[in-house]
Parts: C-alpha cells; sequence; structure tokens
C-alpha cells in the first residue's frame, strides 16, 4: 500500500499547500461569518446545536446512541450538547413509541421554528457571499465541498474504528452549515 509521501509525490506540492492555506482559511472565515450573521438574529446559534437539531429534523427523533452514531462523534458528548437544547425547549425528551423505556430526542416545534430561522439567515448569507457566482458556480462548489467533507469523514471513520458517518457530511452541507 502506497504512504502518503508516494501519494502526493505525484501531485503539485505548491497546489496542495495552497489547498490547505484555503481550508484553514475557510474555517477561520466560517466561524466568524457564523458569529457575525447576518439579520437581526446574528445567527446566533452555535455550530454543534445546529448540526444536532437539522440531524433530529431530517432523520426524526432518534435515541442519543443512534444520533452519535450517525454524527460520528461519541455519546457523551451528544448528551453534553442536547442538554441545553432541552433545558431551552429546543428539544424534547420523549418514550420511544415501541419500547416505553427507551428514551429518544425529538424537535421541538420551538426547536423547529428557530432552526427555520437559523437556515433562513444562513441562506441569505450564501445569497450575498455567493452574489457574483452561476448557479452552475454554486452547484459545482456545492458538489465539490460534499464530497470533500465525505472524504474526511470516511477518513475520520477509518481511523476512528468506524464511529462516524458520512452522510453527515453531506447532511451539513446541504443546509449551508
Amino acid at each position: 500500500m502506497p504512504t502518503t509521501q508516494d501519494m502526493t509525490t505525484d501531485l503539485d506540492p505548491g497546489l496542495l499547500d495552497a489547498l490547505q492555506h484555503q481550508v484553514a482559511v475557510f474555517a477561520r472565515r466560517a466561524e466568524q461569518t457564523r458569529l457575525a450573521g447576518t439579520g437581526q438574529l446574528r445567527n446566533s446559534m452555535d455550530r454543534a446545536a445546529y448540526l444536532l437539531l437539522n440531524r433530529l429534523d431530517q432523520e426524526g427523533p432518534m435515541g442519543v446512541k443512534a444520533l452519535a452514531a450517525g454524527m460520528g462523534i461519541d455519546s457523551s458528548t451528544v448528551t453534553r450538547q442536547v442538554a441545553p437544547l432541552v433545558d431551552t425547549g429546543l428539544v424534547k425528551r420523549t418514550s420511544h413509541p415501541e419500547d416505553g423505556r427507551a428514551v429518544v430526542l425529538q424537535l421541538s416545534p420551538r426547536g423547529l421554528a428557530r432552526l427555520e430561522e437559523v437556515r433562513s439567515s444562513r441562506r441569505a448569507l450564501m445569497v450575498e457571499v455567493t452574489e457574483g457566482w452561476t448557479p452552475d458556480e454554486r452547484e459545482s462548489f456545492c458538489t465539490l465541498l460534499t464530497r470533500f467533507n465525505t472524504a474526511l469523514s470516511e477518513r475520520q471513520s477509518g481511523s476512528a474504528g468506524g464511529a462516524g458517518s458520512a452522510v453527515q457530511a453531506s447532511a451539513g452541507t446541504a443546509t449551508a452549515s
């Protein structure tokens, strides 16, 4: 099996340096932009809350273990991240429909409304940032970013013994996380 060094020999080191630099800048700018936001709400939802609420909206009620597995993170991390969402009424704990002893997490109506506010603000931001882009350029960028996130997720899954999921990358990207 080729080593990482072998795999990069045929590639332009300058291009790889530029790519890793642009990814680092993107990560910083994405966080700064999230904090600045658009509109009155200023996108005041943190990334973890957004991803959890988005997942519950897309896939419906589920237990902590299923949510953690689907997002490629530890159950204790999900439990810690969900606690304030439950406290603020964005997520509710309910009995599992088939096994009343089990607890599932479910997006509350208040959580759905808040998620839609954030999505709307983020959509407006995407329109603003890509104002001069064609629809094909937006679609190509989304496709490539999804592919990049999926590859990162698969790499993480492989090194973490299968704890992650490629679905996480595509679910978050399509909604401009």
